[in-house]
């Protein structure tokens, strides 16, 4: 896996070993990041990387542009592995990694605000837990230009959405959908 644009466009990034993460593909990346960018929402943004595995949504999110990106991973063997990358890529003063469940860092410890949200769970993780991380992260949001983007199965039934949060574009890449979410309109 590597870094597809920007900045530190080609650089290897480690992975965690076996299918205990489900890395987000290239070509997945490129199509989710050429939306993002028509969107007008790296360039300088505060960005969330939830369920973020290798990290790989949230470094590339800073190699084209963003301010800064909170990683948010429960496993500590992969939090090692995200805080690696961070310092191979030398964004250490741009990047936290928080070694937490979602749901817990989240509310007990919400970002103070985000531009963009990445939230990439496991597949099996069921819908009704889904739903609870996108509720909570509805107060994290910075103003309604923010954009969730949640990742999951191209199987996977759309999702339940809390209040206050919207889909407004989807996307089928194979075995990945991407929903592309924001703040409702008053």
């Amino acid at each position: 896996m590597r870094i597809i644009s920007g900045a530190h466009r080609g650089h290897p990034l480690r992975t965690p070993a076996g299918d205990a993460t489900r890395p987000t593909s290239d070509r997945v990346r490129e199509s989710l990041f050429s939306s993002l960018a028509s969107l007008g929402v790296l360039d300088g943004a505060a960005v969330l990387d939830v369920f973020a595995g290798s990290g790989a949504l949230g470094l590339e999110a800073l190699s084209r542009g963003a301010a800064s990106a909170v990683f948010i991973e429960r496993a500590q063997p992969v939090s090692r592995i995200i805080t690696a990358n961070v310092r191979a890529l030398g964004v250490g003063d741009r990047a936290e990694v928080i070694t937490r469940a979602a749901a817990a860092a989240l509310a007990e410890r919400p970002p103070a605000s985000a531009d963009l949200v990445l939230v990439d769970p496991p597949y099996p993780l069921g819908e009704a837990e889904v739903t609870g991380i996108l509720a909570l992260l509805v107060p994290v949001l910075r103003d309604a230009e923010a954009v969730v983007v949640l990742e999951r199965s191209s199987r996977s039934p759309e999702p339940t959405l809390p209040e206050g949060l919207e889909i407004f574009r989807d996307r089928t890449m194979g075995e990945t959908r991407l929903w592309f979410l924001q703040l409702t309109a008053d």
